[in-house]
């Protein structure tokens, strides 16, 4: 085997750098930038938001530059028209990092993801523009999927066997690389080293790819006995939950919204992948399985509509539920497209899906202009329901006049809404500025963060002018609680409970017992004192000390906890709490169970519990920590 030569290789690089001078300068801003944020990490906000803002631009300059080149490539300009058409490109695509701005519009990282995804749908398809090269149109989109393989291949390689030899030599020289130098090392193989890979192999000559007919047999097992299989799953499931739902006459479930987006995604891309071969005669099954899987996935569409629809009337419009809304659309798009018409072209998929993306991210028909007027609205509408809207201002709410039903709903609604778009679009209906009110609630100190400098500093912010919100509105007597507004807002049903304090008082006690966590069953001796455990169902706990018998049972702890919700909310930790579990710091006699007999008194300390509590279901528990208290009488 003939390796390479430096020369060679060099030369390859100059080659590539010469068909992409834009898309490779991006290439190093990006990696440039992405290197100096690792070392100003928590030093710096502001040039942490800058360096984000210009890693993002690189990104989007580096695929919308790529996307120009194709085009240009592909039609015949001169030498000047490529040129202005290509930095057209780049300069748009600079301007944007005064447009995005992540480190103060939180939906900007959203925004970011889908201009991202409608310029690398872009890349697809910018050197078939013209009417046929359908054939060419998938081989240049095979080489670009195999040639994104072998560069992450190549990085992942390269990455491995660096950092390796950089383990090494901390290892034996005593040197201090930290984990910011295999950080950086990252940053340079994926934004300089795979990049040039993927691009040198990106093909020139994008005319001659139609008359190309070569076809990997490993794509067509791949679909046939892969994606197909998995997509006929998913659409069997879904069938017989139709079914049930059908018998029950009940609304879907949202997460079936997931289920349905999985079997479209399959099923389009099992048949992108044999699109080629649909036509040879030991192949016809292919176009059996294109008509019933379109088929199929109509009245698929209407139940995620249903599904969707439903939490749409009744909680108002989300990101979330605008992109499946827009997903399902366009799947229905689709569908009757291949359906309805003979000749297909499948350069359609990527275009259509460009344009619904890219209309999504800015202007009043976008995800987050759609999403604020409708939680919005619903506030508004609210204050008119309880007479609290004056000349076009709220007043403060008569809380005792409310529905506690209406009042959880509306302060969780409020919650999203300062959460994701600050309070200042309401400012039309507050007699106060808003503006003010921030910077008051700015300079109110904070507790210090050194690991999450800069994002905590901004969700306090945004918590306090939320807490301040419902305050000024009279809606301070309600609490949120798991009121679906988002969809992601709670994915489970989860509480963990732990002691406020770590001090604890043990006066009067003679010793205590730390059986330890995920401990079944544990034997000790304290001199005269043989000491047993055991651990029943995650929650009952038994200690035995010789021949007597203490049975504790912490799902009494918990009922008690959660019979007093009003009572349970002071303890929550606002701080702490996040989209998997509600955390609560409650105080350690509240966590406690005590019993004694004529020998013993034994009180069972609960440090930390955690559990999964579904409406209507009994408590499972998933994580317990305690210590037995143990006296002599």
């Amino acid at each position: 085997m003939k390796f390479p030569s430096i020369k060679t290789l060099a030369e390859g690089f100059l080659s590539t750098l010469k068909r992409y001078p834009f898309e490779l300068f991006f290439a190093l801003i990006g990696t440039i930038a992405g290197t100096i944020e690792v070392e100003l990490r928590h030093l710096n906000r502001v040039h942490e938001g800058w360096l984000m803002r210009g890693v993002m631009t690189a990104n989007l300059g580096l695929l919308l530059s790529l996307s120009a080149t194709l085009f240009t490539q592909s039609r015949q300009f001169s030498k000047q028209n490529k040129l202005i058409i290509k930095t057209i490109a780049a300069l748009f695509a600079a301007s944007l990092i005064f447009i995005i701005n992540p480190i103060a519009r939180e939906a900007d990282y959203i925004r970011f993801f889908l201009l991202s995804l409608s310029f690398h749908l872009l890349v697809a398809f910018a050197a078939f523009t013209g009417k046929g090269q359908v054939n060419g149109f998938w081989q240049f989109n095979r080489t670009l999927f195999l040639r994104f393989l072998l560069s992450v291949q190549f990085g992942a390689a390269l990455f491995l066997g660096v950092a390796v030899a950089i383990g090494a030599t901390n290892f034996l020289f005593n040197f201090k690389f930290e984990w910011d130098t295999y950080a950086i090392l990252w940053i340079w193989i994926v934004g300089i080293f795979t990049t040039t890979i993927f691009l040198a192999g990106v093909p020139q000559d994008t005319q001659s790819l139609d008359a190309d007919l070569s076809y990997p047999k490993g794509l067509k097992n791949f679909a046939q006995y892969v994606l197909i299989p998995l997509s006929t799953i998913y659409l069997l499931i879904l069938l017989a939950y139709g079914l049930k739902i059908l018998i029950q006459w009940s609304l879907p479930k949202g997460l079936v919204s997931n289920l349905i987006l999985g079997y479209a995604v399959f099923g389009i891309l099992s048949l992108l992948l044999v699109y080629p071969v649909r036509e040879q005669a030991e192949n016809r099954w292919i176009k059996t399985y294109a008509r019933n899987f379109y088929f199929f996935l109509i009245p698929l569409l209407g139940l995620l509509f249903v599904a969707v629809g439903a939490r749409v009337f009744k909680y108002g419009i989300t990101e979330w539920r605008y992109f499946l809304l827009a997903l399902a659309c366009w799947l229905l798009f689709i569908s009757v497209y291949f359906l309805a018409f003979k000749k297909q072209n499948i350069k359609l998929i990527p275009i259509s899906l460009c344009i619904l993306t890219l209309l999504s991210v800015y202007g009043p028909q976008s995800a987050f202009s759609v999403s604020l007027y409708s939680q919005k609205r619903i506030i508004v509408k609210f204050f008119e329901k309880y007479n609290a809207l004056k000349n076009g201002k709220f007043i403060k709410v008569d809380s005792t006049k409310v529905n506690v039903k209406d009042g959880s709903k509306i302060v969780a609604t409020l919650n999203y809404f300062v959460s994701k778009y600050d309070l200042s679009p309401l400012q039309p209906y507050f007699n106060k500025d808003l503006a003010i009110v921030s910077d008051s609630l700015g300079k109110i100190k904070k507790p210090n963060y050194p690991i999450m400098n800069g994002f905590y500093s901004r969700y306090e912010l945004r918590q306090s002018k939320y807490e301040w919100a419902r305050t000024f509105l009279g809606l301070h007597h309600f609490e949120a609680n798991d009121y679906p507004v988002s969809d992601s807002a709670k994915i489970t049903d989860d509480y963990e409970f732990s002691e406020k304090s770590k001090i604890r008082n043990i006066k009067g006690y003679d010793f205590s017992y730390s059986p330890g966590y995920m401990i079944d069953s544990l034997t000790d001796e304290l001199g005269d004192l043989q000491l047993n455990h055991t651990t029943l169902d995650s929650r009952v706990c038994i200690l035995k000390i010789n021949k007597e018998s203490f049975r504790f049972d912490a799902n009494d702890i918990i009922q008690k906890l959660m019979k007093d919700p009003k009572k349970l909310a002071a303890y929550k930790s606002r701080l702490a709490a996040d989209v998997y579990s509600d955390i609560y710091r409650i105080p350690s006699d509240s966590l406690s169970l005590s019993l004694k007999n004529n020998n013993f008194e034994v009180k069972l300390q609960v440090e930390n519990v955690r559990i999964s509590a579904p409406k209507g279901k009994q408590p499972q528990f998933m994580f317990l920590t305690f210590t037995y208290y143990i006296k002599r009488r």
